[in-house]
Parts: C-alpha cells; sequence; structure tokens
C-alpha cells in the first residue's frame, strides 16, 4: 500500500486544550499543538491559528464535514500546519495542558501510547472538497432559507418595534458609530479606515462586539462600548473604562453576567433577540447615530455557517430597520479621501510667514544688512 508522504512526518509539542476554539486562542503558545472540539473549523479560527503559531492542530470533530464551502482548514493546512481530524471526543478528557504528544501520520502519541487516531487531510484533499461542497451549495442554501423564514415569523417585531434602549453614558446623536466584530478581513479594513485618516478626521464612537474590543486594541485604538456575550474579549479590553453592554436574550438570560459579576465590574443589560452585533447596530441605530459603520461583521450564508447558525432572520430584520444609514467599512475606506479646509491652508501660510520673518531677524548677516540699511537712509535724510 502506498503511504502518503505527510505520514512520515512527526511533530512533538506541548498541548493545549480546550472545547471553544476562542478561548484556547486566548492560551496558546507558539509551538504547541492546539486540541480542539471545532466542527467545520470556521476561518476566523483557523486565521487564529496559524497567527498563534501552532505547530499542529488535533480536532476531536471533523474540521471540514462538507456541508458547506469552509476554508478554514484549508488555511491552516496551507500554512504547513498539520491538522489530525476526527479523533474522537475522548481526546478532550485524556490530554492534558503541557503534555508533550508526537504526531505521526494519523497517530497521537503520548509516551509510548496511541491516545487517538484520527485522519491527517492533505491540501488536494480539502481542496477536492471544498469543489464538491461548492457544488452542491444549493442543498444548503435551501435549508438556510428555510430556517431564515421560519424564524423571520417569531421576530419579525425587530424591524418595527421600539427597543428599551440601556443609558451607556455615551452621545451616540448625530455621530458615525464605528461598529467592530472580529470577523473576516476585520484587520484589514481596520487598517483601510486608519490609513484614509477617517479615524483621526472624523472620530467615530468605537463598538467593539466581544472580541472586536480586542481588534480595536490591536490598532491601538479603545472601544467606547463593548458588548456581547463576553465569552471572547479578554480582561484587559474589559477594564479599559469602556461601557459594559451584557446581550440578554429573551427572557432575560444574559450568559455574559456571571463573568463580568466575577470581575466585579458595572455593566448594563439590554435585552432583545438576535446576535450581539445585531444589537449593537439597533443601539447605535435608536441612539441617533447619523451613519453606521460595520467592520467584520456577518452578512453571508457561508459566515453564518460559519458560526453554526442555521439562519439570519434578525440579521436580516435588523440590516432592513438599519440600512439607511449603515454601511460596510470597505466602502468607507474607498470613498473616504481627508479633506484640506482653507483655514488649515491659511494658517499654514501665516505660519510659514512668521517661522520665515523670525529667522530673518535672528540672522546675523540680515541684522548687519539692516543696520546699514538704517544707517545709509539717516545719512540721506540727514543731506
Amino acid at each position: 500500500m502506498a503511504v502518503r508522504e505527510h505520514e512520515l512526518d512527526e511533530v512533538v509539542g506541548r498541548v493545549r486544550v480546550d472545547r471553544r476554539t476562542k478561548n484556547l486562542l486566548q492560551r496558546v503558545q507558539p509551538g504547541e499543538i492546539a486540541v480542539i472540539d471545532h466542527e467545520d473549523l470556521d476561518r476566523i479560527a483557523a486565521e487564529g491559528l496559524v497567527a498563534a503559531g501552532v505547530v499542529a492542530v488535533i480536532n476531536a470533530r471533523p474540521s471540514f464535514s462538507g456541508r458547506y464551502p469552509n476554508t478554514g482548514p484549508l488555511v491552516v493546512v496551507a500554512a504547513g500546519i498539520p491538522v489530525v481530524d476526527a479523533v474522537g471526543e475522548h481526546v478532550m478528557d485524556r490530554l492534558h495542558d503541557g503534555e508533550v504528544v508526537a504526531i505521526t501520520g494519523d497517530d497521537v502519541r503520548l509516551g509510548d501510547e496511541v491516545v487517538a487516531t484520527g485522519h491527517r487531510p492533505s491540501l488536494e484533499e480539502l481542496e477536492a472538497g471544498l469543489e464538491e461542497a461548492r457544488r452542491s451549495l444549493g442543498t444548503a442554501l435551501e435549508r438556510f432559507a428555510t430556517n431564515t423564514l421560519e424564524h423571520l415569523k417569531r421576530e419579525r417585531h425587530l424591524a418595527s418595534d421600539n427597543p428599551t434602549l440601556p443609558d451607556v453614558g455615551v452621545d451616540l446623536r448625530d455621530r458615525h458609530v464605528l461598529v467592530v466584530v472580529r470577523g473576516q478581513d476585520y484587520r484589514e479594513d481596520l487598517l483601510a479606515l486608519k490609513r484614509t485618516g477617517y479615524l483621526r478626521e472624523v472620530k467615530p464612537v468605537l463598538v467593539g462586539v466581544d472580541g472586536g474590543a480586542d481588534a480595536l486594541r490591536e490598532m491601538g485604538l479603545r472601544a467606547a462600548i463593548i458588548i456581547g456575550d463576553f465569552d471572547s474579549v479578554s480582561e484587559a479590553a474589559l477594564r479599559s473604562g469602556a461601557t459594559l453592554v451584557v446581550h440578554a436574550y429573551p427572557g432575560g438570560r444574559a450568559p455574559g453576567a456571571a463573568r463580568l459579576d466575577q470581575l466585579g465590574l458595572d455593566y448594563v443589560v439590554f435585552e432583545a433577540p438576535g446576535t450581539s452585533e445585531d444589537i449593537a447596530m439597533l443601539l447605535a441605530h435608536e441612539g441617533g447615530a447619523e451613519l453606521i459603520v460595520a467592520v467584520g461583521t456577518h452578512s453571508s450564508m457561508e459566515d453564518f455557517l460559519d458560526k453554526g447558525r442555521e439562519g439570519m432572520a434578525s440579521t436580516f430584520l435588523v440590516r432592513l430597520r438599519v440600512g439607511r444609514i449603515l454601511v460596510d467599512a470597505k466602502g468607507v475606506s474607498r470613498l473616504y479621501r481627508p479633506t484640506v479646509r482653507t483655514i488649515d491652508v491659511t494658517i499654514l501660510v501665516v505660519a510659514m510667514i512668521v517661522a520665515l520673518g523670525a529667522v530673518l531677524l535672528l540672522s546675523r548677516p540680515v541684522q548687519l544688512w539692516l543696520k546699514s540699511l538704517w544707517l545709509l537712509l539717516r545719512s540721506a535724510v540727514g543731506q
């Protein structure tokens, strides 16, 4: 039987174990092996694993199920990081942080014992699976659309009801509000907004949705408001002085409140159906924002399937409601150009004249010339 080349490669490293990939990304160190329990590894998580510098990924579940065109596993394998897939959920209890394991082919060894065996997909295999998933996308689209329509019947009030807004202590009226989600292309979008001068000139109110607050911190910015269930935002961001808004679901369930209570941080609660990014936009819209600029937000079927959701009813309804003032950051960065005001040019010219005059008056040759000119004029007047 032919042996695939990568089956001969061995990877050795300490493991970092977590059932929630977003939590693991906050703890994993370069050179470690990530042990996760993540069916259909999404692109954002995959990019996080690559950026973290892991040397391998062991996944209890299939990283690519074929339900939809999921590029996450492709991102990891293309970066030269082996993935051992579908090893079974027992691995989450069998391996513990700091233990050294060796990956040889499809086997995971702890010492001399094979503790798990899975499948190590090649880049070519993942590319073929992605192409097949694209061809069968129609079935997933039909199922997704059906679920969305069913939820639309229950959540249609989102497009018309006036929600009870919490007091966030930040004036949003007639201002631009930048809603940042740590989603696809968020780094590129924030860099583009920074490079064009939009952030400096317009000074929008910065709203971080969960990990979006850390995305802002990566750029040297601080969120004025952080909203969500606080399962993927760092403690440093939570203690940055921002107003913390816990997303509570209908009925009052507020998953994020427990963490903030444990940290002893003050917060307000916003009860509304939908996702945290949906209610961040509702908060800005109902607060009187002039424009809502979205960074990294989810708007396509692939985005929602990546997040494990099977419909986008609330997002669809919220976008209908706020659509008149909602723009994507990519559009802003392409359209916005910093303007030079007349008063700025005038101040610059006056400053140049003053600086030139000061240089001339303090210059020794110029002083001697002026003195000679003065004596010459006096002499001419005296005659």
